[in-house]
């Protein structure tokens, strides 16, 4: 009698063990896989390319087209000013790769990116030969800075949610102060939790 018990036990245990395992699928990256309803990175490509999309097609370029220049544009600060954690690190590096592959502007990199560089110059000043040591102040400055922020609004009612995102960006002249561009993106999610049942 205590061997069945033993054996059923041991299978139970054996089949439970097997029924919790983690199965990973891998799928492309770019498909729309929306498990929460929280900000993910299908929403930060697609805000991203969208709103540079705009931007690059506004009034405030064709002043540097006509004179056969591309703009330099730097992205500063995009703060998150939501109620979730949302990498904003990603979201700026979607915009800059869609900027860049725009081939309408040049870029630049960002504040730290550029302390790195500065530490490497200066590195290379003292360690490298004087053929091969990049000098400083050659830098190329920025014509352009984007700034913005990610906010959200929650309405909640029991396993019911809505979810409302909305991105703003501007794009302002260093030179001036002058904002050239303000963009817009809106997005709104319903979320429904399932309910547990036993």
């Amino acid at each position: 009698m205590i061997r069945t018990i033993k054996k059923v036990l041991f299978l139970t245990s054996a089949l439970l063990v097997v029924g919790c395992g983690t199965k990973v699928t891998r799928v492309h990256s770019e498909s729309t896989i929306d498990l929460t309803g929280r900000w993910n990175d299908t929403d930060s490509r697609l805000v991203a390319e969208e709103m540079i999309g705009d931007c690059l097609s506004q009034r405030w370029l064709f002043k540097w087209e006509e004179k056969n220049i591309r703009p330099t544009v730097i992205v500063g600060k995009v703060v998150n000013k939501s109620h979730e954690h949302i990498s904003v690190e990603t979201f700026i590096k979607d915009m800059e790769r869609a900027l860049l592959n725009s081939g309408k502007v040049d870029f630049v990199a960002s504040k730290t990116e550029r302390e790195q560089l500065r530490e490497e110059r200066d590195d290379q000043q003292a360690n490298s030969s004087s053929y091969t040591a990049k000098s400083n102040g050659e830098e190329t400055g920025a014509d352009l800075m984007l700034i913005g922020s990610i906010n959200t609004i929650v309405d909640q009612d029991g396993a019911t949610a809505v979810v409302y995102y909305q991105t703003n960006l501007e794009l302002i002249e260093l030179e001036t102060n002058r904002k050239v561009w303000i963009g817009e993106k809106k997005i709104k999610k319903f979320v429904e939790r399932a309910k547990v049942k036993f």
